[in-house]
Parts: C-alpha cells; sequence; structure tokens
C-alpha cells in the first residue's frame, strides 16, 4: 500500500483512532525514511494551517509542527505573526519548509495599517509607516520563502468623504506596491468584519481599489469567514472578484471554526475554486485562519477529519 494511502485510511478509521494513539515521535517513525515528503493525504488544495493548531499532537517545537503538518497532508504554512519572530526563526522555518515542500503562506505587514495609523486619512506619519512595513516584509519574506503579505488600510476616517478616504488608500497602496513589486511581493488586501469601524469591507470594494492600483502586486485576499458575513452570496462574489484574488482564508460561521462545523458549504466552494483555477492554470493556497472547534488532541483528529472531508469533492 503506498504511504500517503496508508496514513490516509488510518485517519479515516475509527474516527482516526490510530492518529492519537501513538506519540509524535513515533508517528514520524513510521515513515522516517520519507519524513520530507508532504501529501499522505493527497490534499486537492493547498491548505495552510497555522502554528499552534497542531500543538497536543505535536507538542510545542514549531519545527515538530511542521513536521506533523507535512506528514498530514498539509502542504503550506501561514503565520500572521512571522515578522515578530526573530531573523534565525524565520530562517529556520523557511528552511524546514523547503525540506518538507511546503510552501509558504501570509504573514502580516507589521503595522501595514491599523486604527491608530489608517491609510484612509491620507496623513504622511501613516503612509511612512505603511511603506516602512513594507520594506522590512522584504527581508522577512526572504528568510522565509514568502510570496504573499497581509495588508489591511485601516479605519474609516468619519472626517472625510468616502471617495477621498479611498483616493488616499490607493495613493498609499500604489507606493507600497512598488516597493514590493520588484521582489516579487503581493500585498493582499483583506476586507474583515471584526467591526464597522475597518475602511475595508466588501470583495467588490476592494476590486475597485486593486483595479485602480493597478499593480501585480496588489490583490485580494478573500477570506470566505469574513465575507459570508459582510456580504454572502459567496460563490458569484468569488466570480466577479476573480481576475483580482491572490489568495484564499477559510473559517465557518458561526464561530469561526474548521469546514463542517457551520452554514458554509466549503466542498461546495472549494471544488467551485479548484475548477475554475484548473481551466486557468490557475492555482490558491487557502489560510486555515480559524480556531479548533474542540480541544486536545481529539479537536485536533476531527480538523483533519473535517478538511479530508470537504476536499473529496468530484473533478
Amino acid at each position: 500500500m503506498k504511504r500517503r494511502n496508508f496514513l490516509k485510511n488510518s485517519f479515516s478509521m475509527a474516527g482516526m483512532v490510530g492518529v492519537s494513539s501513538l506519540p509524535f515521535a513515533n508517528k514520524l517513525d513510521i515513515f522516517s525514511d520519507h519524513r520530507t515528503i508532504a501529501g499522505q493525504n493527497n490534499f486537492k488544495i493547498k491548505y495552510a494551517p497555522h502554528f499552534g493548531m497542531f500543538k497536543n499532537s505535536a507538542g510545542e517545537d514549531l519545527m515538530d509542527q511542521l513536521k506533523f503538518m507535512a506528514e498530514v497532508g498539509f502542504t503550506a504554512l501561514e503565520d500572521n505573526g512571522m515578522m515578530g519572530r526573530t531573523p534565525e526563526m524565520q530562517t529556520k522555518i523557511g528552511e524546514t519548509m523547503t525540506k518538507l515542500g511546503m510552501a509558504m503562506g501570509v504573514f502580516v505587514v507589521d503595522k501595514g495599517g491599523n486604527g491608530a495609523n489608517t491609510l484612509a486619512a491620507g496623513k504622511k506619519e501613516h503612509v511612512d509607516i505603511f511603506l516602512n512595513g513594507c520594506k522590512r516584509a522584504i527581508e522577512v519574506a526572504k528568510r522565509c520563502n514568502a510570496k504573499f503579505v497581509t495588508v489591511v488600510p485601516g479605519d474609516f476616517d468619519r472626517n472625510l468623504p468616502i471617495g477621498i478616504q479611498t483616493g488616499n488608500v490607493i495613493d498609499a497602496l500604489r507606493r507600497g506596491a512598488e516597493i514590493l513589486e520588484p521582489h516579487g511581493i503581493v500585498m493582499v488586501l483583506e476586507p474583515l468584519s471584526d467591526t464597522p469601524n475597518l475602511f475595508l469591507r466588501t470583495s467588490d470594494q476592494t476590486y475597485e481599489i486593486c483595479r485602480a492600483v493597478n499593480s501585480p502586486s496588489c490583490k485580494i485576499l478573500y477570506d470566505i469567514y469574513h465575507l459570508q458575513k459582510n456580504e454572502g452570496h459567496v460563490i458569484p462574489h468569488i466570480d466577479w472578484a476573480w481576475n483580482e484574488i491572490g489568495y484564499f482564508q477559510i473559517g465557518d460561521n458561526p464561530g469561526r471554526k474548521e469546514p463542517t462545523t457551520g452554514e458554509i458549504n466549503y466542498k461546495n466552494i472549494f471544488k467551485h475554486v479548484y475548477k475554475k483555477g484548473m481551466a486557468e492554470n490557475k492555482t490558491f493556497i487557502w489560510g486555515m485562519e480559524h480556531g479548533n472547534a474542540r480541544p486536545g488532541k481529539e479537536g485536533e483528529q476531527a480538523l483533519i477529519k473535517a478538511y479530508i472531508e470537504s476536499d473529496s469533492f468530484e473533478v
């Protein structure tokens, strides 16, 4: 039996009892001759967990967590806090992912735009903070082999008309794109649902801004959890914004947990984007930016099982 099929079958048997019955080190020893090969579940999509998602199964060590992700079959990682890690750790994460055959997803541009320094205000000091973050992100991206960085423009400036605010955001993002584009780095703009004070709220608004910036280094981060809350009608909105989408993130609603725990039909969404991407030779990283619905190892096993189920669409 092929190694990836063996692990996939062992997950599906008895609710994946085999995963929890062995310590992490022993699970790796079963496959010690192929530890650096990702793809045990042969997922169709490049899902990207984050650190801490499997700490009960893999332990606290970040490299052990990466190895566990790869053994399960996940072929990417995202780490919002990468810019806050030491250069040595950033390099170690990048080197380990290369050995494991994993791609780096997004990390957040530090102070790239928030309530305290919103790009909508058009203030030089706010824009300077953002541009400095873009410059520092380049060195971080080189260490961990990243191609995508998350940018959130910040809050509304209630003292300015919306068109003026939009123009201010576009101007700032154009300057950021000029910094990132020579290095092949894409800032992906994330519309959020956390508070009505946030300037960037919908995919069509973000599409309009990306078209105005007019750079391959400025695209949409389509976080399905946030956009299902803000605008719904998910698949049509994906189609409308398709040419400006650079990255996806996952989270079911309500609860912001793994697929199958809420009302969003992720199997259909995954299938739609996968088939549409195949027709255009276009692939995406899908960041697993959500919590675990259940605690402990059992919750981590349930999360893996949810992704196996959601990825089991026919093409």
